[in-house]
């Protein structure tokens, strides 16, 4: 195919704006700023300037955008020993462990930072019962900090006040910023709606990042970014696969749609090492809206039945089933094998799947009025009931929508539950991402440390958050200790490397024609067809992402396959995916925002690439409830208890795969 080249012949040349750093954040969300608030810290006297570039808004950006009802990683009295043990049982055996630990042991300073900020928390009340996070402060609950009860949902989660987390977060980031920015003198330190697009080798130091360039979403600007070391927090990947919901609810997902796997596609273009790609996560969410259901199982206790009212999950037939399959793991319960569990209930015609919110809710109502006394008692509930609301409102606010236009009253009536199409990410229930060095004093191998806390294999670039790969169940606290790692190690390796000026070879001619192409194309073709959206000279952004998610679902594991795939199925999904990439350079955009949706399903294309060659590579199904090898329907821990690494050669569009032996630090 032609390769068509953009000479401004016919769009609007755009305004270039350099800028010239020494700690660039991409990102901002909870690990970008977690970033900016500890880098800021240790940059203090050093005249080290350091910048944030975030997409979207950093007030609403990131997976925390909507809200919270949930912190999900606070130590409290847990050893980081005992998280290292839940995350490595939930995701099957293979965890970087060091990462892990690492992060439990920084994870509740975050949190404390939290609330000292003004998240308002959750403390148990003098008479045991709970009181939330304005009740706490009303009642002169002491701060985490100081002794303070949180309420436990769960082991490690702590229920909050969150509609404002975010915003709370990024505040104290973005006067992070601004204290660096008047210590330094720069004019400018935080870029927001502005998209990076791709990353930049230097042309002098072998394997060392020194670039980004991007564009305005609102703007017909584009920016290019110079730095000694860059703190990458992109996010993961979310609508590479088909979703459930159709026409007006196909834009509905469980995790943020503003995820395009740029994360991954920034790190591999410049060949960062990724580890554990063909991991993902396929949670079970109320229906149609995605709802979180959290807080109703570890909270309220809500119990999820078949529809004939059995616990899938104590089927002893189905138990001795999959753990012939799957091993000892089968006896942990972690998500991917309950999600199994319920998978094979459903595929036995025994769905609906049923979370019985209404038996909660009974069941809390019958405790509290036996404990208070009628009166209390019902006041204490009506309580419960609107925190049960909040819960959805918070983080979800679509699923109340279809909740009230379907008549279902949750407290009176059971819901669906379903699993979800899946995400690639590494910061929730999954671990997909880079192999980065970890710290030097928990006994991990050398070669798991080389140098610099969360560097990948590409010198000066970090990864944190959702793309630090192998370490699972971060959540939000975890992100924005991740980042508070990353950035201090980032200054540490300024610091050591001061004399570092970055430089490339690419000119910014020839970096803005390649990220205006998609403008060219279209003003240049738009009028060969009476319907500028069909043309045979170039594809838009919504048509492209149309074929991407139907290759994925069909080929590579989606909801219409039961998550199944196979040799076979595959290398014919992956046939049809270098096809589709060439057919990406033909992406055509009429506005900015369209401009925005062309690259961000290029960086989808790039990392669903990643994640199915993962799965082809890994010959077992080590992820049930999550996907399977038809061909390979077992966990083989003899051949397949490794991590599996990749490099992409983005020149010659190549891959390199091999095995990286698994080491387990804790007992």
């Amino acid at each position: 195919m032609e390769k068509e080249t953009c000479t401004f012949s016919y769009c609007e040349k755009p305004e270039v704006i350099e800028h010239e750093t020494d700690l660039l954040i991409i990102g901002g969300g909870m690990s970008a700023c977690g970033a900016a608030f500890e880098a800021t810290r240790w940059a203090k006297g050093q005249n080290i300037r350091i910048t944030m570039v975030d997409k979207a808004a950093t007030d609403r950006s990131g997976a925390v955008a909507m809200g919270l009802s949930a912190i999900n990683t606070y130590m409290g009295q847990n050893d980081p020993a005992d998280y290292v043990r839940y995350v490595r049982n939930d995701l099957m055996g293979i965890i970087r462990e060091d990462l892990v630990y690492d992060l439990g042991r920084h994870v509740d300073d975050s949190v404390h930072h939290f609330e000292e900020w003004g998240l308002p928390i959750w403390k148990k009340g003098d008479e045991g019962f709970s009181l939330d996070g304005f009740q706490a402060r009303d009642a002169g609950k002491p701060m985490l900090k100081d002794g303070g009860t949180p309420v436990n949902s769960g082991r490690w989660q702590i229920m909050i006040n969150g509609e404002s987390y975010k915003v709370i977060v990024a505040e104290a980031a973005k006067k992070a910023l601004e204290i660096n920015r008047q210590e330094t003198g720069v004019e400018e330190n935080h870029f927001e709606r502005v998209f990076i697009v791709k990353l930049f080798k230097d042309a002098n130091v072998d394997n060392r990042v020194a670039a980004a360039a991007g564009f305005s979403v609102r703007e017909n600007k584009i920016y290019f970014f110079k730095a000694k070391a860059m703190l990458l927090g992109a996010g993961g990947a979310v609508n590479v696969f088909r979703p459930r919901s159709s026409k007006e609810g196909q834009g509905r997902a469980w995790y943020p749609v503003w995820n395009s796997g740029s994360g991954y596609a920034l790190g591999m273009q410049v060949g960062a090492e990724l580890t554990l790609m063909e991991n993902r996560f396929v949670p079970a969410r109320f229906k149609d809206g995605y709802g979180p259901v959290g807080a109703w199982f570890l909270f309220f206790k809500a119990k999820a039945t078949n529809s004939l009212g059995e616990d899938y999950c104590a089927n002893e037939e189905a138990l001795a089933e999959a753990k012939a399959k799957y091993g000892s793991y089968v006896d942990k319960l972690g998500t991917a094998i309950r999600n199994h569990l319920m998978m094979r209930d459903m595929k036995l015609g025994k769905g609906p799947i049923l979370m019985r919110t209404d038996q909660a809710m009974d069941a809390i109502s019958k405790e509290m009025i036996e404990k208070l006394g009628e009166k209390e008692g019902k006041k204490k509930i009506k309580h419960l009931e609107a925190e049960a609301w909040e819960d959805f409102l918070d983080m979800c606010i679509g699923q109340a929508g279809l909740w009230a236009c379907d008549n279902v009253e949750p407290d009176k009536v059971p819901s669906e539950i379903m699993p979800t199409e899946p995400y690639i990410l590494g910061s929730h229930a999954g671990c997909a991402g880079f192999w980065v060095s970890g710290p030097d004093d928990l006994g991990a191998p050398v070669e798991w440390h080389w140098g610099y806390n969360r560097m990948s294999t590409v010198t000066g670039l970090f990864m944190m958050g959702d793309i630090c790969g192998a370490s699972g169940h971060k959540f939000s606290s975890g992100s924005h200790a991740e980042g508070r790692i990353a950035g201090k190690a980032g200054i540490a390796f300024i610091l050591d490397n001061k004399d570092y000026s970055p430089a490339i070879k690419e000119s910014m001619d020839d970096i803005s024609a390649e990220l205006y192409l998609p403008y060219e194309m279209y003003e240049k073709y738009k009028n060969f067809t009476t319907d500028p959206k069909m043309n045979p000279h170039y594809i838009k952004p919504d048509l492209l992402q149309t074929r991407l998610q139907k290759i994925a679902d069909e080929y590579f594991g989606g909801c219409s396959t039961w998550y199944m795939t196979s040799k076979t199925m595959l290398e014919t999904g992956l046939k049809k995916l270098e096809v589709l990439k060439e057919d990406a350079a033909k992406l055509a955009a009429a506005d900015l925002h369209e401009l925005m949706r062309c690259w961000e399903n290029y960086h989808r294309v790039l990392s669903l690439e990643a994640h199915a060659r993962h799965i082809h590579f890994r010959e077992e199904s080590r992820y049930p409830g999550y996907y399977y090898r038809g061909d390979f329907d077992k966990i083989d821990d003899e051949n397949w208890k490794c991590f599996t690494n990749s490099v992409y050669n983005a020149e010659d569009l190549t891959w390199e795969m091999k095995k990286v032996p698994y080491v387990q630090l804790v007992d």
